[in-house]
């Protein structure tokens, strides 16, 4: 079950938390074919499972922006903002993918919450640090800073 904050005044009491980690998500050929068709990018690492067992990693692997755009859902696990008008995604800082996410595989998010400022019209950005951590593997899926924008 998410923490719940209400109001600015609430999400600005965030700056400096760790909010944990969300549930474990698999990583499925359907997930990956889709993520294709939606994206345009059907590279046959992750698409051609013939090929792609030949390759390098022995199987296909999820698109990196795949990973990344899991951030939305499965920060929701983490947190539930309620009492303001607008949430707008304003950006990503810093993203990296150190490790390939094989099908198969599984992947959560740990996020924390290093800075919350003020913004125009009384509303606050939140700076979110996202790690998708890759099941039983020492590097993670995904690193990146996610910035929104949330208004009264």
């Amino acid at each position: 079950m998410p923490r719940i904050v209400h109001g600015i005044d609430e999400i600005t009491g965030l700056a400096g938390q760790d909010l944990g980690h969300s549930g474990w998500r698999p990583v499925t050929q359907e997930l990956i074919d889709a993520f294709a068709e939606v994206s345009g990018d059907h590279q046959w690492i992750h698409t051609d499972t013939e090929r792609a067992a030949a390759g390098p990693y022995g199987r296909t692997i999820a698109h990196g922006y795949m990973i990344l755009s899991w951030g939305i859902p499965l920060f929701s696990e983490l947190l539930e903002v309620r009492g303001v008008g607008m949430a707008l995604n304003y950006g990503v800082n810093k993203v990296r993918f150190p490790a390939p996410v094989p099908v198969g595989s599984r992947v959560r998010l740990h996020a924390s919450v290093p800075a919350v400022e003020p913004v125009k019209r009384g509303g606050v950005q939140v700076t979110r640090s996202f790690t998708f951590e890759l099941e039983d593997s020492a590097k993670p899926a995904c690193a990146a800073e996610s910035l929104t924008h949330y208004y009264p």
